[in-house]
């Protein structure tokens, strides 16, 4: 082999290591197939740059090829980013291309959030753009209306401290110093008046933990009375009480109703007025006995005859004798 043909050869392996190595820098593969291509159009990159690597779920399944502006003159200012995918998986045209911050560091990476409904996604076809704000901007963006209330407030503190100075006077402001002072020896007097119960407590803490004791063994009887009561069987006392006094209820309609000697007793009127009778004529029968003796006991041979029952002076309470 020729002098000149290694160096023919060696040449062109240098020309090939050096366009593969641009490529490789560039992130690109040149043993690797046709890709598909996809635009997206954004207002502002946010830092996105070209060989930005692009991702499905967190896959790497791509890059940034190329951001130019849209070449379009109704949307001047707008930013054109070209991407290519290598991965052949297949999401719709109504997917989203957001991009995110890839670390802490700084630099932007570009996400596709797949969506499945609708027309497939073609190579040469136009995604939704989004930005993901990054936690700078974030705090920034949560910060901003906080800075401005804060404003507000401080502004209002202001003019409300101005309020005060020209309110109080020099009188005003005397007097509010010695109202601090008041206030500076009430809390004095309350800080003694402490020390003094707290030296009241340990003086009597014998007393204190006695009075306790007591007070403890006063609870434990109590409830120990409260177990007696309730090992009573309270509840077989209550119903043995209940059926007797069921069974008085029961004595009581039988006598309302007549029924035993007590219910006639009460009930029949005849029995009651023959009682009465009964009762009066014994009472008569007394008073007869106490007024005439000699009708009942005549001990004389030879005495006259006693007079007879007399009613209208039995009643009248007179003996037959006079």
């Amino acid at each position: 082999m020729s002098k000149e043909l290694k160096t023919g050869i060696i040449s062109l392996l240098i020309i090939a290591l050096g366009i593969w190595g641009y490529n490789f820098l560039k992130r690109q593969d040149i043993f690797q197939g046709s890709a598909r291509h996809f635009f997206v159009e954004y207002d502002n990159i946010n830092g996105l740059s070209e060989a930005s690597i692009v991702t499905i779920n967190g896959l790497q399944v791509g890059k940034v090829d190329q951001i130019t502006f849209n070449p379009d003159p109704e949307k001047k200012g707008t930013l054109l980013v070209r991407f290519s995918l290598q991965n052949s998986f297949e999401f719709s045209k109504n997917s989203i291309a957001k991009i995110y911050p890839a670390g802490l560091m700084g630099g932007q990476n570009l996400a596709i959030i797949p969506d499945y409904k609708g027309d497939k996604a073609m190579s040469g076809d136009y995604l939704i753009g989004e930005i993901k704000s990054d936690l700078f901007s974030a705090v920034g963006e949560k910060f901003n209306p906080i800075q401005s209330k804060l404003e507000n407030v401080l502004v209002h503190v202001d003019s409300l401290v101005m309020g005060i100075n020209q309110t109080l006077n020099k009188e005003a402001r005397q007097s509010l110093n010695r109202s601090i002072i008041g206030f500076e020896s009430t809390v004095y007097n309350l800080n003694k008046t402490m020390r003094s119960v707290n030296k009241l407590l340990e003086d009597n803490k014998v007393k204190v933990d006695v009075t306790l004791d007591n007070t403890k063994k006063i609870t434990e009887d109590v409830s120990k009375i409260t177990e007696d009561l309730a090992n009573a069987e309270l509840g077989n006392t209550v119903k043995k009480l209940e059926s007797t006094i069921d069974n008085v209820n029961v004595l009581l309609v039988g006598m309302k109703n007549g029924k035993g000697t007590l219910g006639k007793l009460v009930s029949d009127e005849k029995l009651y007025n023959n009682l009465t009778n009964a009762t009066k004529e014994m009472e008569e029968l007394l008073r007869e006995m106490k007024l005439n003796p000699k009708r009942f006991v005549h001990f004389s041979l030879f005495g006259k005859k006693p007079k007879p029952y007399n009613e209208e002076n039995n009643n009248k309470n007179v003996s037959n004798d006079k």
